[in-house]
């Protein structure tokens, strides 16, 4: 069940409650075309299926591997473009902070304030995120599991905000590579908070000498599949028109014009299983 707090967030989308929510966009920033034809299409698969939709895109990117990636686009831009996509589509929208004084800044643009996994602990970043009265979605640090992400959720309960959601996005596997232990999902879900499957992220494999994040994205739809039949309530998937070129994150992005069809299956299996 799609607790109220998200309800009010789709109220201007036609969804069946008994589907999974998707939050899904390309990593960045990048342009106003590209935010426009993601959201456009992938909108349009959404009112087909019947799927609640967020749109995501990072304002900037602060945690890259080498010193020259892309970060963005400049942050008051990206963010007036967040909201204008937004607006446009009449989609919520979301977007990750990395530090406490972004966190109010950024909520005067979008809904949902995101945690990136490595700074799930960041007691200040947790507080400040909640203080705002947006949703918050903590993503797991790939060092913990699920049962103590309970800290996480406390902080923001204790801030005044009950309004938490939680993603899995893999565990540290060696030094190059990530695992999904699906246990994350029903153990997160005892924290009493909707759990999203992060599809994209958690196909990364870091720390390549190449200064560039590696990924599986052949792969995104066996993670979507075996996470819909653990149980998330949400799945997260990056998408872009042409991942080769992506300035972030395109060797572990879906192709855009691959969404579809995966999504098609998923519905048919969250049939199947709830």
């Amino acid at each position: 069940m799609i607790p109220q707090y998200l309800q009010d967030l789709f109220q201007q989308q036609s969804y069946n409650p008994d589907n999974f929510f998707l939050i899904a966009g390309p990593c960045v920033v990048e342009s106003e075309s590209l935010l426009d034809e993601v959201a456009g299409k992938v909108s349009e698969i959404c009112k087909r299926l019947e799927i609640p939709y967020v749109f995501k895109a990072s304002y900037r990117k602060a945690n890259r591997t080498s010193a020259s990636s892309f970060t963005g686009i400049g942050d008051d831009n990206a963010l007036k473009l967040l909201q204008q996509t937004g607006q446009k589509y009449k989609l919520p929208t979301t977007s990750d902070i990395h530090a406490h004084d972004e966190a109010a800044p950024a909520a005067e643009f979008v809904d949902i304030l995101q945690i990136p996994a490595f700074l799930c602990r960041q007691t200040d970043l947790l507080v400040a995120a909640a203080e705002t009265g947006k949703v918050v979605n903590v993503k797991k640090g790939q060092f913990l599991n699920g049962p103590s992400m309970q800290f996480a959720v406390d902080k923001i309960r204790k801030a005044g905000n009950n309004k938490v959601l939680l993603t899995e996005r893999g565990t540290t596997f060696g030094y190059q590579d990530l695992v999904v232990d699906y246990r994350n999902i029903p153990w997160m879900q005892e924290h009493g908070t909707p759990v999203v499957m992060d599809c994209t992220h958690s196909l990364q494999q870091p720390n390549q000498t190449s200064g560039v994040t590696g990924g599986n994205p052949q792969l995104i739809g066996t993670i979507a599949k075996a996470a819909i039949a653990t149980g998330a309530d949400g799945l997260f998937i990056e998408t872009h028109p042409n991942p080769a070129v992506a300035k972030s994150d395109g060797a572990n992005m879906l192709r855009l014009d691959l969404l579809e069809g995966l999504l098609e299956q998923l519905v048919k299996l969250r049939k199947a299983v709830i």
